[in-house]
């Protein structure tokens, strides 16, 4: 019962009702909101899921709507993201060009590029996704190339979920086979979770609209 108060009193079930010594009295609308709840977090984390119930329980469903169309929006940009590492892996060029080349960048400019900060960029060295050669005169990291691809490669896996200690054996790969392929199996397990969270998204509307209507109706009277 504990478990229940602590979900009224952060708003994720409607206020109970109190008999006359006190007692909290719980209708099937709580249940419903329960389920509702539960029905949420796979699609739209635990968090979202929270601030979702609370607004409609405060009777905002305009801001509901909003929170689940920001998931929805959430979910949209993460397929455009995987797309776009699926093609970054398909233009792969050769694994390595140590020459400073064209594609040469300084640690801030790529920084900026992929929208990160240049910290970032030194822990993803020291954990092996990049591996910037020294300028001989300024001592500074200079990205060829191939760790420009390496950096974005990392960047798209990281936004797709995957931690670095999963990354990093991936891009090693990647640099020794200049190819998809190791890749290949962390591509299917991403489309598959994004399928999932689409679905479960569908699943948790079903139960949102069903509760939505059951506060509209008789039992909110």
């Amino acid at each position: 019962m504990q478990a229940v108060r602590n979900y009224e009193e952060a708003g994720i079930l409607p206020t109970a009702g109190r008999t006359a010594n006190g007692y909290r009295t719980y209708t099937p609308l709580h249940a419903q909101a329960l389920g509702t709840f539960l029905a949420l977090i796979p699609g739209h984390g635990h968090a979202t899921a929270t601030a979702i119930m609370r607004a409609v329980n405060r009777d905002e469903p305009a801001e509901a709507f909003r929170l689940v169309d920001e998931s929805h929006a959430q979910l949209l940009e993460d397929r455009r993201t995987l797309d776009a590492v699926e093609r970054a892996l398909r233009d792969l060029g050769p694994a390595r060009d140590d020459g400073a080349g064209p594609g040469a960048m300084f640690v801030g400019p790529l920084a900026g590029k992929l929208g990160i900060k240049p910290a970032t960029l030194r822990k993803w060295e020291r954990a092996g996704l990049v591996t910037p050669r020294r300028d001989p005169r300024t001592g500074y990291r200079v990205y060829d190339a191939a760790d420009v691809r390496d950096a974005a490669l990392a960047h798209q896996l990281r936004r797709g979920g995957y931690r670095l200690e999963q990354i990093a054996p991936l891009i090693a790969q990647v640099r020794a086979a200049g190819g998809l392929g190791p890749l290949a199996a962390a591509l299917h397990d991403w489309h598959a979770r994004l399928a999932a969270r689409g679905r479960a998204m569908l699943a948790g509307a079903a139960e949102l609209d069903a509760y939505l209507r059951e506060r509209e109706g008789p039992a909110r009277a």
